[in-house]
């Protein structure tokens, strides 16, 4: 049975005008679909435009071209109204929980905000007994509310950062790095808490990523993204068993196994030079000045954007036979 699509995103794109003729081309016309109550994944070196495209979605930057469809719903064509009801089903978990909480409120006040401000609950006393759900959900106790937060670490803090983005009982969270700021031994619990909620509440997420192995434990389908376009698609498992992308392959590579013996003997793919600027990003293929497999076509033609085995997909003249003359070198290419 297929599940319901609650999520659309259709060739968005976000760029920045720095003035003097200068376009930063932070997300440069990417799609995909969420279903409901999946987890799906976008990965990708810093500044290759994951956490721009979060923040495009949920509204916070105006796109400058595509479309974002939530719930059937063409979330740039909304007035007034219906964003505010869009933003009580849609909500965000940020990357830093230290800045992301205003030091002068308590825990109480930080999570029962979002409810003041949409009218749920009539009184004080029911905002408050609801805070108190939401930190036991989260892993923490009612002791808690009269706190400020300062007296947390860095987890209890997201947790209740995910507390608050659980306030209006939203259907769709995007979780914009919740782990990058935490300690190696508190990402795992967050991990697994989001999991947990996800199974009781029946959440569907947006996890966006630079850590590939964590986002194997928490994602459905994975999605990498270099200087604003999407390279490969496909399920979790998938990806991490038979990469496509050149750029996959290098950022699988880079992952330690935990085994000393198989560290010692595989191979690294080591890139060439530094990520390009999005102001000027290559022509053709966006990859090309770091690929070891370019050709001529990487620098005229842009990749098309293809379906290789089931479900998984690909942009990558490797893999189009128009490019290569007929030969395959798919398995040049996956071998490495």
């Amino acid at each position: 049975m297929t599940k319901q699509v609650l999520l659309e995103v259709k060739e968005l794109k976000k760029h920045f005008h720095l003035g003097k003729n200068q376009t930063l081309k932070a997300v440069d016309g990417i799609s995909f679909k969420i279903h409901q109550g999946e987890t799906f994944g976008i990965v990708g070196e810093s500044g290759c435009g994951k956490s721009t495209a979060g923040r495009t979605i949920i509204g916070l930057y105006d796109a400058t071209d595509g479309d974002v469809v939530f719930d059937g719903m063409n979330v740039h064509d909304m007035n007034e109204k219906e964003r505010f009801q869009f933003h009580k089903q849609m909500q965000m978990i940020f990357q830093d929980p230290y800045a992301s909480l205003n030091p002068r409120s308590t825990v109480a006040e930080i999570i029962s905000e979002p409810m003041e401000v949409h009218g749920l609950y009539k009184t004080k006393k029911e905002r408050l007994k609801k805070v108190y759900q939401l930190l036991e959900d989260v892993g923490l106790n009612r002791d808690h509310a009269n706190r400020y937060p300062h007296e947390f670490s860095g987890g209890q803090r997201q947790r209740i950062g995910i507390a608050r983005a659980l306030a209006l009982d939203p259907k769709f969270i995007i979780a914009d790095e919740p782990i990058s700021a935490l300690d190696v031994s508190v990402q795992a619990q967050v991990v697994n808490l989001l999991n947990q909620l996800q199974r009781e509440k029946g959440l569907t997420y947006l996890f966006i990523a630079h850590d590939l192995s964590m986002v194997k434990q928490i994602s459905d389908r994975i999605a990498v993204m270099y200087l604003g376009h999407i390279v490969e698609l496909t399920d979790s498992s998938q990806l991490y068993k038979k990469p496509l992308h050149p750029y996959t392959q290098a950022l699988l590579s880079a992952i330690p196994i935990p085994d000393p013996d198989v560290e010692d003997k595989r191979e690294r793919i080591i890139l060439n030079g530094e990520l390009p600027s999005p102001v000027d990003p290559p022509s053709g293929c966006v990859f090309r000045t770091r690929c070891a497999h370019a050709m001529d076509a990487c620098s005229a033609i842009k990749p098309a954007w293809q379906e290789i085995d089931e479900n998984h997909f690909v942009a990558c003249h490797l893999y189009d036979k128009k490019i290569t003359g007929g030969q395959d070198h798919s398995q040049v290419a996956a071998s490495k």
